[in-house]
């Protein structure tokens, strides 16, 4: 059993300030000296990124569509070792999961957890209606508990005398406290939601101003008290009670245009033998020596695509390593940069791209896929063999097509009967939109560090 004080930060939808009130709580507490380790429920990148900003460790994805029950409590467990606390951000509203049902929602994260949940209401034009909306959420029949409230854009301090009359009341739940509306303090958003931490440079203010907004405004005892609160869980080792393979080593690129990954799939891959060396396709000329394979994540290459372009030696030294047959995985952002064009933002203006897969990637006005996808390997890959099923995530605005494409997978969206194929494959790529945790994929973690090994053997050969 694990003693581990631990809170969930969820929402009444999405929306509601969330990741604010998650990344000002998380920044009051590590100010106060705290080790905080931060989580979020669901597939989503960008926000763990603001968690690192504000506690200095690496945000951890909590996930039971792609984990399970023992899994989510495994890799929950395995991080949280050596933090004082634990603090989950939620995702979407806190009963929103796939469909009508609970899955993937925060609601059963907290559940497996035992977490308390804090619960995040947008307090703008709300007054004694605010103590309905906390008792519904705190009373759905199969729900869970709410230990506690956060009113967000308060307006002024009499407003929020109101409310927490109001809620504490007509519920018995205790307001922790609250944030008044500022109407300058936002963390910027995209297409894809907010804007990545790694290119956010004025960050640092940020979640400088956000930690002592938290300190005016919300009761870090009546926070650490619920923490503490938490009952021990147990948890035991399934995913990483692995052996290792083979030694590889395999690239990993990271900047600002790709920095989409799962750590705890990356984790994953380390102990089953891959060393995992880190380069960039915006600033670096050439690759890492002695490479086995390649991963490129997700990320925004439209928003770096001239400098993109522009690194012709880059772009030259990884065509010639996949001519020679080194493996190349690329999700999402990554197959974008592998086409042989791709759009600015605007879908209007074309670069060049690696010029790997037969196809252009264009940039839409709209979304044009979100949602978690099962996905059927249509042929051998690098990863899988033909037929293999996985579960992943689709989340872009942007269409890659070509009349050569050998697609890879045919993707259906969870509780869907049609499907649509995805991707490309070759013999030692396979780009797609698709996007995987390697943790809650373990053979096809260890089918692409197979294709390494293979290439590390062919290659030692051809030296020799």
């Amino acid at each position: 059993m694990y003693s581990i004080p631990r809170i969930m930060i969820a929402g009444t939808h999405s929306g509601v300030g969330k990741t604010t009130i998650a990344t000002a709580v998380m920044a009051m507490l590590s100010k106060a000296g705290l080790r905080v380790q931060p989580y979020k429920v669901g597939p989503d990148y960008i926000d763990p990124g603001f968690h690192r900003a504000a506690t200095g460790r690496v945000s951890r994805n909590l996930d039971t569509f792609f984990l399970g029950e023992e899994g989510v409590k495994e890799l929950f467990v395995r991080s949280a070792a050596g933090a004082d606390i634990s603090v989950i951000e939620g995702v979407m509203g806190l009963y929103d999961g796939i469909g009508a049902g609970d899955e993937g929602s925060s609601a059963r994260v907290a559940k497996i957890l035992r977490c308390p949940v804090i619960l995040v209401v947008d307090a703008r034009s709300m007054a004694r209606s605010a103590a309905a909306v906390v008792w519904g959420y705190a009373n759905l029949p199969g729900g869970i508990p709410v230990a506690g409230v956060v009113l967000n854009r308060v307006g002024s301090p009499r407003h929020y005398q109101i409310l927490e009359e109001a809620i504490t009341e007509k519920t018995g739940i205790p307001v922790l406290g609250c944030l008044m509306r500022n109407n300058e303090l936002h963390l910027p958003e995209r297409h894809l939601g907010l804007v990545p931490s790694v290119e956010n440079k004025r960050l640092r203010d940020t979640v400088e101003t956000l930690a002592e907004r938290a300190i005016q405004g919300i009761s870090r005892e009546k926070l650490l008290n619920l923490a503490r609160s938490a009952p021990a869980i147990s948890a035991e080792q399934h995913i990483f009670a692995v052996e290792p393979g083979e030694p590889v080593r395999l690239g990993i690129v990271r900047d600002n245009a790709f920095n989409f990954y799962y750590q705890d799939g990356l984790d994953l891959l380390k102990a089953l033998g891959a060393e995992l060396v880190t380069c960039s396709a915006l600033d670096d000329e050439t690759l890492p020596e002695d490479l086995d394979g390649l991963y490129i994540g997700g990320g925004f290459p439209e928003m770096f695509i001239e400098q993109l372009a522009e690194n012709r030696a880059f772009i030259d030294v990884l065509r010639r390593r996949v001519e020679k047959g080194m493996p190349v995985y690329a999700e999402c952002g990554g197959l974008m940069y592998l086409c042989q064009t791709i759009s600015d933002i605007s879908g209007q203006k074309f670069y060049h791209g690696v010029g790997i897969l037969p196809a252009r990637c264009k940039m839409e006005k709209k979304r044009v896929a979100l949602g978690y996808v099962t996905a059927t390997a249509l042929v051998d890959n690098i990863l899988v063999k033909k037929g293999t099923v996985l579960r992943g995530h689709e989340f872009h605005y942007s269409t890659a097509g070509g009349p050569d494409l050998i697609p890879a997978f045919l993707l259906k969206k969870t509780g869907g009967e049609d499907g649509h194929a995805d991707g490309y494959a070759s013999k030692n790529v396979l780009a797609t939109y698709l996007h995987i945790h390697f943790a809650g994929s373990i053979e096809a973690a260890r089918g692409l560090l197979r294709s390494c090994a293979r290439y590390q053997r062919f290659r030692r050969g051809a030296d020799n």
